[in-house]
């Protein structure tokens, strides 16, 4: 596995990545990078450390835990010196794709926690992220949609998921507590509807959740 210290020297040409389950159908996976193993048995709904891999191109290649019969996908990635990526494994397992995301990538405002919201259910409609009185937050967010990063006042907040234009609150997700001088990606995974249900994950994006 590659050396997962997050205090790599920056001289070197090392980019940080980190891995997210969000297929809702599909089993505990084996990921590899060029064929090497980097990430052992992902359940669904969990994800791994930025690990610190060398800058290049690199076939990511996913596999059903604990086999390499054939891989359920293969995609190019390429990891530049000092990006922070976070790639998400996303769809249904009939059509499961990767998806790279960007971390870190809006000026940080002093003071003020950044936040932003990527829709991962494979079935929801567009949705819109509210405050529990009905301030809009991030509007109209369809599946594979990314909203930009915004600065909040740092504190803890409850946040609603709403089918887009309506009062129809299909998820409400407590104590989201934002941190100053931090970033965060509120994922929305799950089916709407079935099992494994509709849910949030809030995760802290960059340096600040390598230390």
């Amino acid at each position: 596995m590659y050396n997962n210290s997050m205090y790599a020297q920056r001289d070197m040409s090392i980019g940080y990545v980190r891995v997210i389950h969000t297929v809702p159908d599909a089993p505990n996976v084996d990921i590899y990078a060029n064929d090497k193993l980097i990430v052992n048995n992902l359940a669904y709904g969990d994800y791994t450390d930025y690990l610190s891999i060398p800058e290049g191109m690199y076939k990511i290649s996913i596999y059903v835990a604990g086999t390499m019969d054939s891989a359920v996908l293969s995609n190019m990635l390429a990891v530049n010196k000092n990006s922070i990526l976070t790639v998400a494994a996303v769809g249904t397992l009939s059509d499961i794709e990767l998806l790279a995301i960007t971390d870190v990538n809006e000026t940080r405002k002093p003071g003020k926690a950044m936040i932003r919201f990527l829709h991962l259910s494979p079935n929801a409609p567009a949705v819109d992220i509210t405050l529990p009185n009905g301030t809009v937050i991030f509007s109209n967010v369809s599946f594979k949609h990314i909203t930009p990063y915004i600065d909040v006042a740092p504190m803890n907040y409850t946040l609603q998921v709403r089918v887009a234009g309506t009062s129809n609150v299909v998820l409400t997700v407590p104590d989201v507590n934002l941190v100053a001088d931090k970033y965060y990606t509120v994922y929305a995974i799950g089916f709407a509807g079935r099992e494994p249900e509709l849910e949030a994950l809030l995760l802290l994006d960059g340096e600040n959740s390598m230390k």
